[in-house]
């Protein structure tokens, strides 16, 4: 059977500008994608319908993606995935028009399938008003909001030290920019199933910089004795997990479950990420706390 075993790493041979210039600059890249995307459309990530609200239609139909949308004339719609099945189903998502109510749009949408030259078989229809996605949007926000600084609070209780709370909550909010900004580099949009996928992040993210933390801090032997193996415990749990996550993404894809896929895609986004903020950024952090700036 075959094993996997993590491989040593010198970290003693890095200076504290290579652990730490790497991770701060993906940060930084990361906010600077989301602040760019705050800038031209009032929000730092792409808003799914749960959030703005609209109505999603499933049709199936034989015909080709490009067929099914021209179906609904002057009113196409913000974006469509194909369910691959003996015949196609599709899954359109559409925005009423200023002065449209969602009942309105609900009956343009039926009147187009029922009217529709080409054969279209409406599967369901589903509307979220807007007053309810802006609700959904609040709520959301604000259990990220909650659960970013429960964490905190924890971690500052746990080690009642400045510097190594900060590493842990600093790494945290990089394992969720860096993913939230990739999501919006390739379209993934924010879903209450993507929500719940950010949070799982901060889990798999405070589970692994406090298992360093720990061994750095209350753990006998050497500082590079106890990196060592936190650095053999936390990466083989974070890369299991990260192939776990993949294969979810793969499969959930080929069987066109858009929402495992984004799922899948974001924590393997941010397991990567914790991967580089755990073992580069949190521990240089703890170097320099640990010597007071001595070993750059």
């Amino acid at each position: 059977m075959p094993t996997f075993e993590v491989p040593e790493v010198d970290f003693s041979q890095y200076s504290l500008r290579q652990l730490m210039g790497p991770p701060l600059a993906l940060m930084v890249a990361a906010l600077l994608v989301l602040g760019g995307t705050f800038a031209l459309t009032g929000s730092p990530v792409a808003l799914g319908m749960e959030f703005t609200g609209g109505t999603e239609l499933t049709v199936s139909s034989p015909a080709s993606q490009a067929t099914v949308v021209d179906a609904f004339g002057e009113h196409p719609p913000e974006s469509v995935r194909t369910i691959p099945s003996e015949t196609d189903t599709y899954v359109l998502t559409f925005q009423a028009e200023q002065g449209q109510t969602q009942a309105q749009l609900q009956d343009y949408l039926q009147d187009r399938v029922d009217n529709a030259q080409t054969d279209l078989s409406l599967e369901s229809i589903r509307t979220t008003s807007a007053t309810f996605g802006a609700n959904n949007q609040d709520l959301a926000f604000i259990g990220l909001l909650a659960a970013f600084l429960g964490m905190s609070l924890i971690v500052f209780v746990l080690f009642r030290s400045f510097v190594p709370s900060i590493a842990v909550v600093g790494s945290a909010f990089g394992d969720i920019v860096v993913p939230v900004a990739l999501m919006n580099l390739l379209g993934i949009k924010l879903s209450l199933g993507t929500v719940a996928a950010l949070l799982m992040l901060i889990g798999y993210s405070v589970d692994s910089d406090i298992l360093l933390t720990n061994h750095v801090l209350r753990r006998s032997g050497s500082f590079y004795e106890s990196v060592d193996r936190a650095f053999k415990t936390g990466a083989t749990m974070t890369t299991t997990s990260l192939a776990a996550m993949t294969v979810m993404a793969i499969v959930a894809y080929f069987f066109g479950i858009q929402l495992l896929t984004s799922i899948g895609l974001i924590l393997v986004f941010g397991l990567a990420t914790d991967l580089v903020n755990t073992y580069m950024l949190n521990l240089g952090l703890l170097r320099w706390y640990k010597y007071e700036g001595v070993g750059r």
